[in-house]
């Protein structure tokens, strides 16, 4: 069972940004392409600098796999907090695996020609209580 739900500049203390529709959007988006095998989709989701990085949608694909199988097949997404560090704008996700084990992701987003691009993700672990 697959669930979709969408939940000032300081330093480097967390600001709590509004609501996106276009970044959960985003991420919505890679992780159906991920499960579909899309590999060439899910590039494309991908920013310009990670791009570069993998060269090839294969290449990036099997990274995902092997990095990051909770994204590659998750069985339920859960948008958390966004938030904007030291300038760059973060989005929480929750995912709960195939094997019911939850992760928490974070999600470094960029806008390029007014779409919004994926350009790293940080495994953060097993979400604190209450969740």
């Amino acid at each position: 069972m697959r669930v979709w739900i969408a939940g000032a500049l300081m330093a480097w203390a967390p600001v709590v940004v509004a609501a996106e529709t276009g970044i959960e959007k985003t991420i919505e988006t890679q992780i159906e392409a991920f499960q579909n095998e899309d590999a060439m989709a899910a590039f494309s989701f991908a920013s310009p600098s990670i791009q570069k990085f993998f060269g090839a949608p294969d290449t990036f694909a099997e990274m995902v796999r092997q990095g990051y199988p909770m994204v590659w097949r998750p069985d339920e997404v859960r948008f958390l907090d966004r938030r904007e560090i030291a300038g760059n704008l973060w989005q929480r996700v929750l995912i709960r695996d195939g094997q019911g084990v939850l992760h928490v992701l974070d999600y470094q987003m960029v806008r390029i020609d007014g779409a919004w691009r994926i350009n790293s993700v940080q495994i953060l672990g097993a979400p604190r209580a209450g969740a």
